[in-house]
């Protein structure tokens, strides 16, 4: 359970079922939970729920109802067969044994009657009370009502029953109006459809009201002869009766339907009023997105439409609305076939058509009768008629791909099985389906058919393989893909070569005759490379000759023999075209008779070759002709672009606008300029000159025995040489393109105003345009003013400021500003005085005529102002400079006044007072109208009438009755101030001052009750005190009270952060806000498997090996967010444990800061809140927007049962607009066994009521037949709710659950594909709108980004370029950078890709895909094609980008925008990190086999093919060749050392000093370090935090070794990208998202990197070594730098970076525990069901599992790879001391006796050891000391006579190492001939040694480095250095735990 889980676990496996022993886990109450009922039981589950409820009522009645819930389980399943029932019966015939005696103690009646009367009670006290009321909160009671009467009813009836009572009549018509009310009080989603309900908020729009009216038009539609008339039937009724879809998804379509139109209509008319009637634009509209795809089919396949409309008018309408219901209840039942969307439209197709013919009333030509469906429509016949027999194909495909692992050409994928239907053969399958048609015939060896398949048997050779395309493992793709990118290089470095060779070698040479001659031979390689495409084209589309169309084939052959063709007739007519051939010429002319030569032939023959070039080249230019006639389905255009590619139904018309061409040709034509100049002149032209040199040098003597003493030129040195470069050539590009991206990215990024505010002086400085901003940006216009456009209105963007007597545009600042600090508290990002400070007023005040900033700008500006005043001497200019100088202090002293005015005439009630007072303000306001306030007032007693206005504040805020008589004394202190001294003119007002006025006129004493008091009337204490007066108060004094500056207010950064983006987002291009109920509807979709939902208790406090909690980690990470917290909760951190609601906030406020499915649903439902808000300032009248939304919010409560309420509206608005669906695809068996993770889950929908949950429920089902009573599994898609959670008696405590909306039955399990896609795809029919935006549960989202998301939705309606959007991209922010170095490195390179990459991929590049998360998908539009991903197994290993493959192949349009940002966790540990990196080198590879990028790479135009190549698969490649380079480099170096050829030429400069060597590995370096990720990460953080920050982060990470993380990322990628193009063995990794503050074990790291790093550093090791024991290394600094040390830094990095990033690594203790470890890993014996984990030879074999799958052409490679090994041995054994004088090759023939003398040693000892130890334990023993003797003798023998030495011993070990591992290597790939040879045993004994060997060498440096305690104290700094900068105290955290613990531990002992 994720509760129980520690930080160090990983999440628990999928669980596939419920385990015997998590049902009857805890036999008892718990067990008996409603929920945890075994899946063949799960009819009983209401009963336990009523019995549940009504047990605080009546025990006894809840007793009959379990007991009556045993007899039904036992009817149910009497044998007990069902997974967990025997169990479930016991635990529960156990409680009510207990039961039945504590409920019968003092029964009086019968059970009969005590049923009857509970019944009764319940009908007439509960249910007719709640029939009266109407609101949403009570029909949901109602429902729930219902269900619970229908269900006692049930069990009165068998009670009755049993006592042989009858029931009463009463009851019995109390009964028949529940189970009426039943019937139609079903639980809803979204639409209460039923006619009780007609009077809620949401079906009072007209909108709605029309879409319903429209949909139940079904006059004049045929229904069938038995049906059952119900109430308010529609078009979805008729539907399902004739064709028999499942009662569910008529439901779910039909609302669906609803909302969908109603959103649209509204968008079509300009009064939203009008008279219901659905709009024929709207329903146009929503009809031509759905069957666009379908159209397009039609027109391919050259069919016509199934869209018949009637020539009536009238009836247009409902058969429109027939078409489109028919099509989503294909869709919404179609399961795994809605991933086949050219399959929806073969059966839409004949479906529709059937339609066509019943409303026409046709005759069938066979039977002579009316048409009828061909599948009738009996319940569930479409499902097990049409989807079923489709769905059992794709599952036999799917069983027979063996999880993925088996060869792709040998099983159909989902789109091999979609693509059958873009052929006109496909309607071959004829409907009804014909049952032996091709497409359901499986391959020869799968033929054993079921006996009880009703099918006839299929033959063999009838299965269609493939279609159009095979995946084949081939490093070969790359070129195929991208043919036209590798022969423009190609002929490049051709042409460069020839120049740079011939001649002078400058580019002005090519215009000599000669070398322009020389030069036209590329033309000779182009064919050559035509003919391989075309041969290869061949070869890999071998496997699907079958479904292969002619024109296909023949196409194919034709390319082949033309190119065949041209490669004979280029060489000929070039050799004739010389007068005096050179030497290649010369021999072809040989060959064809020395003719006299004709140019002219050659120039024709590449005229003629070039001319379907130059007609590409027109189309490129002209990108509007082109569309057309790739969309054309024109007999003639068709044969016309026949030969330049074969029709295929996708990938047609993907050409952009002639603006966007030109913007991404002049960037590569840039780039590639660049590119070719650098390589000509710093990399070719330099080295031909040594090369020539090199060919001209005779050696004769070599080191040892040359196979080719007479190659001429000295060859091998050449390849050598030029290797390296030439790859470096093919590579750089990728850099040229990182340098680019970076230049223009930060253009395009400047343009777009990012970081504009990037910090809070920035926003200060900018607030008084911010509330505009708001008012512009976030609030709908009522009159459309024209929009500025062009470069001026780009660069400088103004927004007006609002004036002070616009109150009501303040006021939705206010809203707007106050929710998102609102928000920011709640998130404990800010403290309650920092949120006070940040506030606006809600409540705008009438008194005050000016805009109240918030104070957090204001603040201390009062108390300075009252200084500056008193300071300054009648001043008045200098004082009126200084005001006007600071605009917020003038604002603040405005303020002030105006509220202080306010508060004292609110405040005194006396009628003379009030003159006296009136006459001051009067008197003030003369003076600042005359502008000599400071002149004629005396300001330097101003300090002491604000202390005495300060005191008056702190009591009204207090307005405590008994401080009435202190008011009035300052009061009148405040008077006195004011006339005596501040204002030196007496009042006359005032000179009647005293008491009583009388004193002068007679002695006596006036009672006391006469007496007349000043300020005796006041209004105090305040009376109605009002949240607005509150506020004010609050307000004035933070105001008047805060005396230091706020200028860090927030001091949270990631609050700073955010207030930031958000406010410069604001100031960027958007589209203008719509209205709410304006706007596009949308949903949101997460997929959720098994991870954490909510930290428990027990997993927050657990504790590591290092005494380190979650919880006490999250403290020191975030200290300031959890005093906030603290201060909120309003508790110290011990009470916390006190209650359980603080404990839930604790497990809240964790789960909140990590990645779990709490925090990403809170987020997501930001949306909901931002839009009752937007709805509430869209509709809200002055009178409520003055009040404000918190006013709203205060009386929800009432307003909620007011259906007419603006509360209720907004309510009713945002459930028309938005939708969250998370799709928990394993809730129902979560559910069911009682998991923690269910609770959770159920919470979260209490929470959040309007959340949806989806889930894929298992059901366990007993078959009908009698004979043999078999369990199936029936499978069901199902959306639940939180139910109503009142029960029947309030003061019980309240049952929380879940309501099933929506089940709907599958053909079988969902999850046939890649497990994510599939989970979205089950849960995409319970979305709802027209946008679709897919979150991952590892991101999160913010309330102020949710403000946007309407502006952003408004994308879909404008034109991007040639067409509108289909999916609009997001920018992320990665919130997981603070945790740890390694956290912070990959946050950074994170961001700069889902920036500035994003950025320019979309524009100008136009090659923006769907990578991953939280991209808004154009919903209609990718509804109809596929879906929001592809699923089949491990091709769509990266699901998502095949989402953006799929749109812009479907003439889709990808876009991005950056003014809205979603959050996004990432992986925070190296070994989480590199699982991530090796699942996308996975998916890399996936695709580069993949039939979309091919299609990508043919498709495009050359250049965007450029930046699709560079920027998914292309990156990928680059990096292999990064690693590659330096392979060749050593591999060359060796070869020229070994030979001798390095010391024959070595005074020479190609050798010594080669200047473009270096150029290629400095460029190797570049990529390696990451230079490569950092240009653009700097430009990024430069835009939005500044250059300057960007250096210090540049120079931090260096500090923290990120080039050791890049160079470590690089071998991961190449590594898990190599092996998956030649092997496969992609899989999804689970990185686990947990936090990483874990010791990772010696053994762990071994495994996880043995394969990837460790084998590959330790080959390179060895290079280097033999390099500098026998080579001449380099004397220039430079050279050795880039040459050697950039080498070394890689193996040093590949082979310890593990360690040197391992919390805690380098810990002595630490360290003793991993070695022990390590032994017992490496001793174990492996065996079935023995983890990799526990024992080494189950992790040997599972290491090279993939070599099974692997194919005869991987094995071959993999050996002849292997090969390489025995180099070191051929080369060294003539390098030793006692064979330095021979180079005979018996030398080494003598070498490999040796190591079979060794081996055959090895395996004697072994075999005696198994047979002899025991019975001749001594003469085995004698034996074992006679082979080391020996052994001692030969090795004595060899140093004294031939004079071996210890540097010979160290080369034999260099030498024989290499040699066995590829003799390993070797076996391994040929394991089945191994075994059968029964060598296995003995190749694993020799692996287990080299494994050993391998292990010491990386085990001791990091022991010895361990052995200095200093080391771990740096490695811990580095590591956690970014998090000390946030308070972070990691020296705390791994150490300061224990010494507590120790430390307490003592005392106690004491």
């Amino acid at each position: 359970m994720a509760s129980r889980r520690g930080p160090d676990q990983q999440p628990p496996g999928p669980q596939r079922r419920i385990m015997r022993t998590q049902t009857a886990g805890n036999i008892g109450e718990a067990m008996l939970d409603s929920e945890v009922v075994p899946s063949s039981l799960v009819e009983i589950a209401p009963i336990l729920r009523v019995a549940n409820e009504v047990e605080a009522r009546n025990p006894r009645v809840a007793y009959l109802c379990r007991f009556y819930a045993f007899e039904k389980a036992h009817r149910l399943d009497p044998t007990s067969s069902g997974r967990g029932v025997r169990q479930f019966k016991t635990a529960l015939l156990q409680r009510l044994e207990r039961e039945n005696e504590t409920t019968l103690v003092g029964k009086q009646k019968s059970d009969a009657r005590e049923m009857q009367n509970f019944y009764r009670l319940y009908y007439e006290q509960y249910i007719k009370k709640l029939q009266s009321a109407a609101d949403k909160a009570d029909r949901a009671q109602l429902t729930k009502a219902y269900q619970t009467a229908a269900v006692l009813f049930e069990v009165l009836k068998a009670v009755n029953l049993s006592e042989s009572v009858e029931v009463s009549d009463e009851i019995l018509e109390a009964h028949t109006e529940v189970a009426e009310k039943t019937q139609i009080y079903v639980p809803y989603n979204i639409l209460p459809l039923d006619p009780d309900s007609a009077n809620q908020a949401i079906m009072k729009y007209p909108e709605i009201q029309a879409s319903v009216s429209a949909l139940r038009n079904i006059r004049g539609l045929p229904w069938p002869k038995n049906h059952e008339k119900k109430v308010n039937e529609d078009i979805l009724d008729w539907l399902q009766a004739m064709f028999g879809f499942q009662r569910d998804n008529v439901a779910n379509q039909r609302e669906h339907l609803i909302l969908l139109l109603a959103n649209v209509h509204i968008r079509q008319l300009p009064k939203p009023d009008q008279q219901p009637k659905l709009d024929d634009r709207a329903l146009t509209e929503v009809m031509k997105k759905l069957f666009k795809n379908y159209t397009k089919w039609c027109k391919f396949l050259g069919r016509k439409r199934s869209l018949w409309l009637p020539t009536i008018q009238q009836e247009v309408q409902q058969r429109k609305l027939l078409y489109m219901g028919l099509y989503l209840l294909i869709w919404g039942e179609a399961a795994n076939l809605r991933f086949m969307p050219e399959c929806l439209c073969y059966i839409y197709h004949h479906m529709a058509f059937e339609l066509y013919g019943m409303l026409a009333g046709n005759v069938s030509p066979m039977t002579g009768e009316f048409i009828k469906p061909a599948y009738g429509g009996e319940d569930e016949a479409f499902l097990r008629k049409v989807v079923t027999p489709i769905y059992e194909t794709i599952a036999k495909e799917a069983r027979r791909s063996k999880g993925g692992k088996y060869k792709h050409s040998d099983w159909r994928n989902y789109d091999d099985l979609n693509e059958y239907f873009w052929s006109v053969d496909c309607f071959k399958l004829g409907w009804p389906m014909r049952a032996d048609a091709d497409f359901f015939s499986q391959p020869p060896e799968k033929l054993q058919v079921d006996k009880s398949e009703d099918r006839k048997p299929i033959t063999g050779d009838r299965w269609t393989g493939k279609i159009n395309f095979v995946e084949i493992r081939s490093f070969w793709h790359i070129f195929r893909s991208f043919d036209r990118m590798w022969s423009f290089f190609i002929l490049c470095l051709q042409a460069m070569i020839i120049i740079a060779w011939n001649g002078n070698g400058d580019l002005s040479s090519i215009s000599e005759g000669d070398t322009f001659k020389k030069v036209l031979s590329i033309f000779i390689t182009a064919a050559i490379l035509k003919l391989a495409q075309a041969v290869l084209d061949i070869m890999l589309s071998w496997k699907a000759r079958r479904m292969m169309s002619y024109h296909v084939k023949l196409r194919y052959i034709l390319k082949a023999i033309s190119a065949a063709v041209w490669v004979i007739v280029m060489p000929v007519t070039y050799a004739y075209s010389w007068k005096n051939p050179p030497g290649f010429a010369q021999t072809i002319r040989s060959w064809f008779g020395n003719g006299s030569s004709s140019p002219s032939l050659f120039i024709l023959a590449v005229f003629i070759y070039l001319s379907p070039n130059i007609l590409n080249v027109l189309l490129f230019l002209f990108p509007i002709v082109r569309r057309y006639l790739e969309r054309s389905n024109y007999k003639i255009v068709t044969l016309m672009m026949w030969w330049s590619q074969p029709r295929l139904y996708v990938g047609r018309g993907m050409h952009e606008s002639s603006v966007s061409l030109f913007k991404y040709t002049m960037f590569w034509v840039l780039l590639i300029v660049a590119k070719l100049a650098f390589s000509f002149y710093i990399e070719i032209k330099p080295l031909v000159v040594p090369t020539k040199e090199i060919m001209e040098v005779p050696i004769h003597t070599f080191k040892w025995h040359e196979f080719f003493p007479r190659a001429k030129n000295n060859i091998g040195v050449v390849v050598a040489l030029w290797a390296p470069i030439i790859l470096v050539y093919f590579m750089d590009t990728q850099i040229w393109y990182a340098i680019f991206s970076t230049i223009f990215g930060g253009i395009y990024g400047a343009f777009r105003r990012l970081g504009e505010i990037r910090t809070l002086e920035m926003l200060r400085s900018r607030f008084q345009s911010l509330p505009g901003a708001f008012n512009d940006r976030l609030i709908p216009k009522t009159e459309d003013k024209p929009k500025k456009k062009g470069l001026k209105a780009t660069l400088s963007r103004k927004f007006d400021e609002i004036p002070s007597n616009k109150g009501k545009e303040a006021a939705r600042f206010a809203q707007l500003w106050n929710k998102i600090i609102t928000s920011f508290r709640e998130e404990d990002l800010i403290s309650n005085r920092e949120r006070n400070l940040l506030l606006v007023p809600y409540w705008a005040d009438p008194d005050l005529d000016l805009i109240q900033w918030p104070p957090f700008l204001l603040a201390s500006k009062i108390p300075i102002a009252v200084d500056m005043a008193k300071d300054c001497n009648r001043k008045d200019r200098e004082l009126k400079k200084k005001l006007d100088a600071d605009n917020y202090m003038k604002c603040a002293v405005r303020e002030c006044y105006a509220s202080c005015k306010s508060i004292i005439n609110n405040l005194v009630q006396g009628d003379r007072e009030k003159v006296v007072i009136n006459d001051i303000f009067t008197k003030v306001d003369e003076h600042i109208e005359k502008d000599d306030l400071i002149k004629e007032l005396n300001m330097s007693d101003l300090p002491s009438l604000y202390e005495q206005f300060v005191e008056l504040i702190e009591c009204l805020s207090r307005n405590n009755k008994d401080e009435k008589d202190r008011v009035v004394i300052i009061l009148l202190n405040m008077l006195e101030v004011m006339t005596r001294d501040i204002m030196e003119d007496p009042l006359p007002s005032l000179l009647d001052s005293n008491h009583g006025g009388s004193y002068g006129k007679h002695e006596g004493m006036t009672p006391l009750d006469q007496q007349y008091q000043y300020f005796g009337a006041l209004n105090f204490p305040v009376q109605p005190e009002t949240e607005a007066w509150k506020e004010k108060i609050r307000r004035l004094s933070l105001l008047l009270t805060v005396k230091e500056s706020a200028m860090d207010v927030p001091s949270n950064l990631e609050a700073r952060r955010r207030i930031s983006f958000f406010s410069n987002s604001l100031f960027m291009d958007m589209p203008a806000a719509p209205k709410v109920r304006n706007m596009l509807s949308y949903s949101v979709l997460t997929p959720y498997y098994t991870e954490a939902v909510l930290f428990s208790i027990n997993a927050l406090e657990l504790e590591n090996e290092d005494g380190v909690s979650i919880l006490f980690y999250l403290q020191k990470i975030f200290p300031d967010e959890w005093t906030n917290f603290l201060e909120r909760v309003n508790s110290s951190e011990e009470e916390l444990r006190g209650t359980g609601e603080l404990q839930e906030e604790l497990r809240l406020w964790a789960s909140y800061r990590g990645q779990t499915l709490t925090k990403t649903v809170r987020g997501m439902m930001y949306y909901r809140k931002a839009l009752e808000l937007q709805a509430f300032l869209d509709m809200a009248k002055d009178k409520d927007l003055m009040k404000g939304y918190k006013d709203v919010e205060s009386n929800i409560e009432e307003d909620s049962k007011n259906e007419r309420s603006l509360w209720a509206q907004c309510q009713a608005i945002a459930d028309m607009k938005f939708t969250y669906v998370v799709s928990c695809q394993q809730y129902g068996i979560h559910k069911r066994s009682g998991d923690a993770r269910a609770k959770d889950i159920l919470r979260l929908m209490t929470t959040y009521p309007s959340l949806r949950v989806a889930y894929i429920d298992e059901v366990e089902v007993t078959s009908n037949d009698k004979s043999k009573k078999t369990i199936q599994k029936v499978y069901y898609s199902v959306l639940v709710k939180a139910a109503s959670p009142k029960s029947i008696d309030s003061s019980n405590p309240v049952q929380n659950l879940d309501e099933v909306i929506y089940k709907i039955k599958l053909p079988g399990p969902a999850i046939l594909g890649e497990g994510k896609p599939e989970n979205q795809n089950h849960a995409i029919i319970f979305t709802r709108g027209e946008g679709l935006q897919t979150i991952d549960m590892n991101q999160d989202n913010y309330m102020e980004e949710a403000f946007k998301m309407r502006n952003l939705l408004e994308e879909f309606l404008k034109t991007h370029g040639v067409r509108p959007p289909t999916i609009l991209g997001l920018r992320e922010h990665i919130f997981t950078g603070s945790v740890s170095s390694l956290a912070w490195f990959m946050s950074n390179q994170e961001t700069s890709f889902v920036t500035i990459g994003q950025r320019l991929l979309a524009n100008p590049l136009k090659v923006r895909f769907h990578y991953g998360h939280p991209d808004v998908f154009d919903r209609l539009f990718h509804l109809t094609r596929g879906g929001v991903s592809k699923a089949s197994k491990i091709i769509n290993l990266s699901e998502d980008i095949f989402a953006g493959f799929n749109s812009t192949l479907r003439e889709g349009n990808v876009t991005h925008h950056e003014y809205i940002q979603v959050g996004k966790g990432r992986d925070v540990g190296l070994n989480q990190i590199s699982m991530f990196e090796a699942k996308i080198a996975n998916g890399n590879g996936e695709q580069t086999i993949s039939r979309d990028i091919y299609r990508l790479g043919h498709r495009f135009d050359f250049f965007r093919m450029l930046s699709c190549y560079f920027t998914t698969t292309g990156f990928y490649f680059s990096t292999l060749i990064t690693v590659l380079i330096v392979y060749i480099f050593l591999y060359g170096r060796l070869y020229l050392v070994l030979s001798g050829l390095e010391e024959g030429l070595s005074n020479h400069p190609a050798i010594r000093d080669n200047k473009p060597l270096q150029v290629a590995l400095a460029s190797q370096s570049f990529v390696q370090i990451g230079l490569l990720m950092a240009l653009p990460m700097m430009m990024e953080i430069g835009l939005e935090r500044g250059f300057r920050n960007a250096l210090i982060d540049f120079i931090l990470m260096q500090l923290q070794l990120a080039p050791v993380f890049f160079t470590f990322s690089l071998g991961t990628r190449t590594h898990y990208y190599g092996r998956t193009l030649l092997h496969g063995g992609a899989e999804y990794r689970s990185t686990g998202r947990g936090f990483v503050v874990f010791h990772a074990k010696f053994a762990d790291n071994y495994r996880l990197y043995s394969r990837s790093h460790f084998v590959k550093g330790i080959e390179l090791m060895i290079l280097l070594l033999v390099y500098h024991i026998f080579g001449h290394s380099y004397r220039g600094v430079v050279a050795y730098v880039f040459i050697t040390i950039s080498i070394w830094f890689m193996v040093g990095t590949w082979l310890f970076a593990p360690f040197l990033f391992n919390p805690s690594g380098f810990e002595w203790q630490k360290i003793l525990d991993d070695w022990t470890d390590w032994n017992k890993w490496i001793s174990n014996r492996g065996g079935i069901g023995v983890l990799p984990e526990k024992s080494w030879e189950s992790w040997w074999d599972k290491e090279h599992d993939h070599l099974r799958y692997s194919g005869m052409r991987g094995r071959i490679t993999e050996i002849v790879l292997s090969v390489r090994f025995f180099i070191y041995q051929y080369g060294l054994v003539y390098h030793l001391n006692i064979t330095k004088n021979t180079q005979n090759f018996l030398v080494y023939g003598a070498s490999w006796v040796v190591i079979l003398l060794i081996l055959f040693v090895m395996k004697a000892v072994s075999v005696g050891r198994r047979r002899f130890s025991a019975n001749f334990q001594l003469v085995f023993r004698m034996i074992k000391g006679l082979i080391f003797i020996t052994f001692i003798a030969i090795l004595i023998t060899l140093i004294a006579v031939p004079g071996m030495t210890f540097r010979d011993i160290i080369v034999c070990i260099l030498a024989f190492m290499p040699t066995g591992w590829g003799m390993l290597l070797i076996a391994q790939a040929c394991k089945p001939v191994v075994v059968r040879a029964g060598l296995w045993s003995s190749v694993k004994t020799l692996a287990r040694g080299y494994e050993i060997v391998m292990g010491l060498l990386l085990f001791i440096p990091v022991a010895f480095l361990a052995w200095f305690p200093f080391v771990s104290e740096f490695q811990t700094r580095m590591l956690f250095n970014q998090a000390f900068s946030r308070g972070l105290q990691i020296s705390r955290i791994l150490g300061g735990q224990r010494k507590d613990r120790a430390d307490h531990t003592s005392r106690n002992k004491e």
